[in-house]
């Protein structure tokens, strides 16, 4: 019997290849173009030989710079702000997805009651609507429902302790971005949980009950274990979603609460167009995600295969 032909065929090195450059080609660009002058990337004769430099990013950075670069007049940007911004929304809303999502996840495959299949079915229909539908609503009820009367016995307090209207409401403020960012990623997140939840076999719960553990301590000491690799990948997926998300924060956000994808639209204008500041910022918040995700590959790996072959 003759041996099996394990010649890779070289289209597919070349698909690869070519996925690989389509993939990593964007990223170097925008990291070159980061470290030239304006002039030096609208006439695009400089290529690949040009003279660097840190102008664009300290520009970008001149609201946290220990330092007053000698090129930029006025501080326009206010990265060091809205970076914190991010990576407060990010987080929280995290948290209290993956928080939330676990509890329900396991409350839809574990517990029998009426309309659970309905339930599990629309969450993820809920995930296939698109934020821009959510825009126009949420904006009413983020800046007109969800308030506190300024004439109210609240609002008053507030209007007498600090000033102000009085009033306060989730827009403009971190709690509506983020309370919007749970509703958005949590239907994704009890999706992507009840696959690894439905793999655990019962028994090992039973036993732990046998042994004397309570519902929590078999939520938190059995289950929560064994879908680490799913919690993994679905914060890391929450996460880069809360990070790069522009629309919905563009119009629940003020210049207090403004995250950076804002930050780099409003550095466009009609009249002028800063391409290295864009690139240099648009580096500067592609740096987390990578770095999160550097740190996770294994479990991103682990979570996304999952389920797909079963040993």
């Amino acid at each position: 019997m003759s041996a099996p032909n394990t010649k890779t065929n070289p289209a597919f090195y070349a698909v690869i290849a070519l996925l690989v450059f389509m993939s990593v080609g964007p990223v170097i660009l925008m990291l070159m173009n980061s470290f030239k002058l304006d002039v030096d990337i609208i006439s695009g004769g400089s290529g690949l030989i040009f003279l660097p430099t840190i102008q664009n990013y300290e520009k970008a950075l001149c609201d946290v710079l220990w330092y007053e670069p000698d090129h930029v007049d006025f501080c326009s940007l206010k990265f060091g702000g809205a970076f914190i911004n991010s990576l407060i929304i990010a987080l929280i809303s995290t948290v209290l997805t993956l928080v939330i999502g676990c509890m329900a996840a396991y409350a839809l495959v574990r517990f029998r009651f009426m309309g659970r299949d309905t339930v599990s079915l629309s969450t993820l229909m809920v995930r296939m609507v698109p934020p821009a539908v959510l825009l126009v609503p949420v904006f009413g009820l983020w800046n007109n429902e969800f308030c506190l009367d300024r004439d109210g016995l609240i609002g008053g307090a507030i209007r007498d302790t600090f000033g102000g209207r009085g009033d306060v409401c989730l827009a403009g403020t971190h709690g509506g971005i983020i309370l919007i960012y749970v509703a958005m990623n949590l239907p994704f997140v009890i999706w992507i949980l009840q696959s690894f939840i439905v793999q655990i076999p019962r028994s090992l719960e039973e036993a732990a009950r046998v042994d004397g553990a309570g519902p929590f301590q078999v939520f938190f000491k059995v289950v929560l274990p064994l879908i680490k690799p799913g919690l993994a990948a679905a914060a890391i997926f929450t996460f880069r979603i809360a990070w790069n998300e522009y629309l919905l924060a563009s119009a629940l956000s003020d210049r207090d609460t403004r995250t950076v994808p804002i930050l780099i639209v409003n550095n466009m204008s009609e009249f002028n167009v800063e391409w290295g500041v864009i690139m240099a910022t648009g580096m500067l918040l592609a740096i987390p995600p990578i770095i999160f995700t550097l740190f996770a590959s294994r479990q991103i790996i682990t979570g996304m295969t999952a389920g797909a072959v079963k040993g």
